[in-house]
């Protein structure tokens, strides 16, 4: 009887066991694409000059944490009006891209990306690498932590 149940469970888990595997990368696949989307649009609004519309890629939260050179900056409006600050008009924004896009998939609520960015200006380009943490929200896929290095 036990030869018979052991065939059985082997059996079953032969028959579902590629499935499971399947619809596993398949909803990595689906995640790595919202997160792809999220950075997309940020870029859209970026070379629109709408700072807002960028930060809309990161979690609004006090707990958001931004890292650039020396400098820690924590929450959401602290980052936004850095940015406004820093790039108050369309000559310092310059265009941006984002390049050596690599997303990882840590759980079905966080990711990582990593990757380069590039500012195209009148008089320069300043670049580098960065790297974001995401979490799954209910606002869907938000930046929760940023890492960005310049060149």
């Amino acid at each position: 009887m036990n030869r018979i149940m052991l065939l059985a469970f082997l059996t079953i888990v032969a028959v579902f066991m590629p499935a499971a595997a399947q619809n596993g990368k398949t909803n990595s696949n689906k995640i790595a694409a919202e997160v792809r989307a999220v950075l997309n649009t940020q870029v859209d609004a970026w070379n629109r000059g709408d700072i807002p519309g960028f930060m809309n890629g990161y979690h609004r939260s006090t707990r958001t944490v931004f890292i650039s050179g020396d400098n820690v900056t924590h929450g959401w409006q602290t980052v936004l009006e850095n940015y406004q600050k820093n790039y108050n008009s369309r000559e310092k924004m310059g265009t941006l891209t984002f390049s050596d896009l690599d997303i990882d998939i840590m759980s079905n609520d966080i990711a990582v990306a990593t990757g380069s960015w590039r500012l195209k200006r009148a008089n320069d380009e300043p670049h580098g690498k960065f790297t974001l943490i995401f979490r799954k929200t209910r606002a869907g896929w938000k930046i929760v932590r940023d890492h960005t290095s310049s060149a």
